[in-house]
């Protein structure tokens, strides 16, 4: 057997069959320029509702695209869809990019949660519905949802439901400091001002079951029940209230109607998330020792040297004003006996 003798070569002698996998990928990827904006108007078990350039009578079922890998879409995002974006039954097309958002309802499950959970993308305002009596008003779950609106950017809005029922007095007396817009309402009585508030802006509804939530959206939009039937039609047959869905008003303006919570937790909120939303304590806050809870001495004996207090002896804001600032602070922080009243 003749020797042969290797030591001539080198890799580029050696011939291998390129596999499936070699090819170099293009990096270029489509601009989708040609994509249509809509808004997510349903969302349910990987598909999306969307109404196409914001009009609720031209909805597409949409998919989410591969690039876009797990990016959450929630109601309330503005996206841009391409492919079969005519509507027809059994159509389908893809959310391609989701626009930058204004605002963000979030929610822990609880305090101790660190999932954090997006509600409702792009709402101008929040409407906290709470009834003034059957179920009792829970005024520390009023509190959790400022504090989501004050730390994500929505305008927040009380709706005291069932006023024939009890006096509105105490509520309103317990959030005067805070300069929240408040609208009562009584069964059967004229929604006018409620309506004014809406018509022509995004808002997100809030409340628990029992409230009246339903029965104010009813008012509001007389076919919701069709809507909501139609909207949640891509979940074959899903009860509509675990889901949030967004109902046009009949003169322009969104509703977007959260199911019943139960809870809502707050464990992405920081103390400093909260100061920062009062301009007139901010700054003094940054004066405070590392560490500070700003909840002073007297509400829990833990900051007796919290700056906020100077604040108000040196006359720039009311004791009432820090008083709801530091029952915001408890709230967050699961102390507020009033989360369960």
């Amino acid at each position: 057997m003749r020797s042969t003798d290797w030591h001539g070569f080198d890799e580029s002698d050696v011939r291998v069959r390129p596999g499936k996998g070699s090819r170099p990928r293009s990096k270029r990827r489509p601009d989708h320029s040609d994509a249509a904006r809509a808004m997510v108007v349903a969302v349910d078990r990987g598909r999306w509702t969307c109404a196409v350039d914001g009009d609720p009578r031209h909805t597409v079922t949409a998919m989410r695209a591969k690039e876009l890998g797990r990016t959450p879409i929630v109601v309330g995002d503005q996206v841009r869809v391409v492919g079969d974006t005519s509507g027809r039954p059994g159509t389908l097309a893809r959310i391609v990019r989701v626009d930058e958002r204004s605002s963000l309802l979030r929610r822990t499950a609880d305090d101790t949660d660190p999932y954090e959970r997006v509600v409702v993308a792009n709402a101008e305002q929040l409407l906290i519905v709470t009834a003034l009596a059957d179920p009792a008003p829970r005024t520390g779950f009023i509190d959790r949802c400022l504090v989501a609106c004050l730390t994500g950017g929505l305008r927040p809005v009380l709706c005291l439901t069932k006023a024939d029922l009890a006096d509105p007095g105490p509520v309103l007396e317990r959030f005067a400091e805070l300069d929240l817009p408040v609208v009562v309402t009584r069964h059967d009585a004229d929604i006018t001002e409620l309506d004014e508030i809406l018509t022509g802006r995004v808002s997100a509804f809030v409340g628990h079951s029992g409230v009246g939530k339903s029965t104010l959206v009813n008012r509001l939009v007389p076919d919701a029940d069709l809507r909501t039937g139609e909207v949640s039609a891509v979940g074959k047959g899903r009860h509509v209230s675990v889901t949030a869905v967004a109902l046009p008003l009949p003169h322009g303006g969104w509703i977007i109607d959260t199911p019943g919570v139960r809870s809502f937790g707050l464990a992405h909120v920081t103390p400093s998330d909260i100061v920062s939303a009062f301009p007139e304590f901010a700054e003094a806050a940054e004066e405070c020792k590392p560490g500070c809870g700003h909840l002073g001495g007297g509400v829990s004996g833990d900051d007796p040297d919290c700056a906020l207090d100077s604040v108000v002896t040196g006359g720039a804001a009311t004791a009432g004003r820090l008083t709801s600032l530091r029952r915001l602070l408890l709230s967050r922080s699961g102390a507020d006996p009033g989360e369960h009243e």
